[in-house]
């Protein structure tokens, strides 16, 4: 299935550009605009080999909450602005599509969390994470307490804008802006790294594999939880967040070699469009 970001003209075009090079080679395709801005309506994803987006970052991030339960293989096609998850760009798309059809790539196997939102002992929200859980302040500019149990007992409490609790594939997304480090895509750790901490510890903790956190929120004003970037879920005294490694997990193809990320990192970086702009004036 091809899922263009509305949002995004070019996506629509390569799009018919993808989906006639497939057909040709007698591939059945399915094609889903997707307005990554406004969801509503959700892919019906029954019987897709494969998902290509196009789009940016987040277009793949988003489209990843569909396919990665599901266990579909997921493809990113370049039309937004940075590409840390985005695989291709126009300029290799048909080499590339020809790799596809042939089989000649490699599937990347990529951590997911599983966040629950407990209220008392009632559970009230459970999320698939790909990127990052935040807990952070509400509209009011003070800092929030959160206190950090491991499965192993007490690890540190935070006076902070937030917490943030990371993949590897999140280390390069929010974590990434907060000062956190870069994590490779085949980790499967767990990040932890305080928001502009105040008088706390202001270090990234990378935890183990298969290590489980729970978070306890002061409420004292507005806190709130928000998944992968999605809309905020107001938090309330006595929640309790609980994260831990996610059943599923994303699959990505990759027609590179695997160092990729590392020889990609600086190029990526470079070509943030914020630094070219300031460069151009």
């Amino acid at each position: 299935m091809l899922m263009p970001n509305s949002a995004f003209p070019k996506a629509n075009i390569l799009a018919h550009q993808v989906r006639s090079f497939l057909s040709n080679s007698n591939i059945s395709v399915k094609t889903f605009n997707y307005d990554f801005e406004s969801p509503g309506i959700t892919p019906d994803l029954d019987g897709i080999d494969l998902l290509i987006v196009l789009g940016g970052d987040g277009s793949l991030l988003r489209a990843g909450h569909f396919c990665a339960p599901l266990g579909i293989p997921l493809l990113g096609i370049q039309t937004g602005r940075l590409g840390f998850l985005v695989e291709l760009n126009e300029n290799e798309l048909e080499k590339s599509l020809e790799k596809l059809i042939r089989a000649e790539y490699r599937l990347e196997s990529r951590l997911m969390l599983t966040a629950q939102l407990f209220s008392g002992n009632t559970l009230r929200y459970t999320w698939d994470v790909i990127n990052e859980a935040v807990i952070c302040r509400g509209k009011e500019v003070r800092p929030i307490e959160v206190r950090v149990d491991l499965n192993e007992g007490y690890m540190n409490s935070y006076v902070a804008d937030g917490v943030i609790v990371a993949t590897a594939t999140g280390s390069t997304g929010y974590a990434l802006a907060a000062g956190g480090p870069i994590l490779p895509p085949e980790l499967r750790n767990m990040l932890i790294l305080p928001i502009a901490p105040h008088l706390s510890l202001d270090r990234a903790v990378v935890l183990a594999e298969g290590a489980e956190v729970n978070l306890y929120p002061t409420i004292k004003h507005d806190v709130v939880i928000s998944i992968d970037g999605m809309d905020p879920v107001l938090l309330s005294e006595g929640d309790r967040i609980h994260i831990l490694a996610n059943q599923c997990s994303l699959h990505m193809v990759r027609f590179c070699e695997p160092n990729y990320f590392y020889r990609n990192l600086a190029a990526v970086m470079q070509r943030n469009p914020i630094l070219k702009m300031e460069n151009h004036d």
